[in-house]
């Protein structure tokens, strides 16, 4: 009697943990994911988001996808706090500082000059900054799938700055983005600086409430603001790359199964494998498409360009120490 009644409680012990895996497997099949990003309609990384949509779906385990570009879902910095609450499950944005101030590492100003640099210094999971980046979205309830360098970021700008290619004063007023370091380097070689979230940019520019916005890339800069009429030069900076990433929330990620997990890691990767290839390839091709439609492009000389760069490290990468903490520019600087 005891044995059979052992062997009811063990029965109905096993069927009570299929049951339970079941219910699990029918919960993560039943998943429809809101995906996030910033970039207009036609911008290359909403065709690289419906991408990464039709590659989930295509895979079959059980994961639908909606994707929101343009801002529908809100500016950058908000798809940081929703994608943390959960209220997002993926975005395609940068990851700004506002919630840790940390996070201001992705904006040390000529930590790369070249393409190969963004590949191994952002893109490469192996990296310090990616290895730093990982560390403080986990503590925000983020989940880093993949860094997007786009190329530099440049300003864009209704007037031309006087001493353009010195350090006196530029006589403009240009919006930066929440980075007390950013606007340490502008205001460090001549600009006035404001604080603006990215939604803004566009009206304060158009409306002149700026004269100009440190943003965007070649590509965005044409496909935002040239083809709206806005703005006449692009000065050509690089002091910063343009990236967005591929988060996750942690509350999302935490739901999908192991399988799930391989499919979503693998359509992240080939979007932004493509993408990287994509604005490698295209760059040359934005800048004459901002002169065909009446920009003039700014940059400087190399010599000047050095000038700039020495002047930038020696004031403006000890102030990073503040803001960062000692402990990770040592980190950063030691792997470059």
């Amino acid at each position: 009697m005891k044995s059979t009644f052992l062997g009811r409680v063990c029965q109905a012990a096993v069927l009570g943990v299929v049951a339970a895996g079941f219910a699990t497997s029918v919960s993560a099949a039943d998943l429809r994911l809101k995906f996030a990003g910033v970039a207009p309609v036609d911008h290359e990384g909403t065709r690289m988001m419906k991408q990464i949509e039709k590659e989930i779906e295509a895979a079959d385990v059980g994961l639908k996808v909606s994707v929101f570009p343009a801002n529908q879902l809100g500016s950058g910095e908000s798809l940081v706090e929703d994608t943390a609450r959960g209220n997002i499950d993926f975005s395609m944005g940068f990851i700004y500082a506002h919630k840790d101030p940390k996070l201001d590492i992705l904006s040390t100003p000529f930590l790369v000059s070249s393409y190969d640099e963004m590949q191994s210094v952002l893109r490469d999971p192996n990296s310090e900054v990616i290895k730093v980046l990982t560390e403080r979205m986990d503590k925000l309830g983020l989940v880093l799938l993949n860094a997007n360098p786009e190329g530099f970021t440049g300003i864009v700008s209704n007037k031309k700055p006087e001493d353009f290619a010195g350090l006196g004063d530029k006589g403009m007023n240009i919006r930066v983005w929440s980075s007390s370091v950013l606007k340490s380097m502008v205001e460090s070689i001549g600009y006035q600086a404001t604080t603006m979230a990215w939604g803004d940019i566009f009206p304060a520019l158009q409306s002149g409430i700026v004269d100009g916005a440190i943003c965007c890339t070649k590509e965005a800069t044409y496909t935002i603001f040239a083809k709206s009429n806005v703005g006449k030069y692009y000065i050509e900076i690089n002091a910063i790359p343009e990236q967005t990433f591929y988060y996750a929330s942690k509350k999302t990620w935490n739901k999908l199964n192991d399988e799930q997990k391989k499919v979503v890691k693998a359509a992240f990767q080939r979007a932004s494998d493509d993408f990287f290839a994509y604005n490698k390839a295209n760059d040359a091709k934005f800048e004459q498409k901002l002169v065909d439609a009446g920009y003039e492009i700014l940059r400087y000389t190399p010599e000047q360009n050095k000038m700039i760069v020495d002047h930038v490290k020696k004031n403006v990468w000890p102030e990073m120490s503040e803001t960062v903490g000692k402990d990770l520019m040592d980190r950063i600087t030691a792997a470059n």
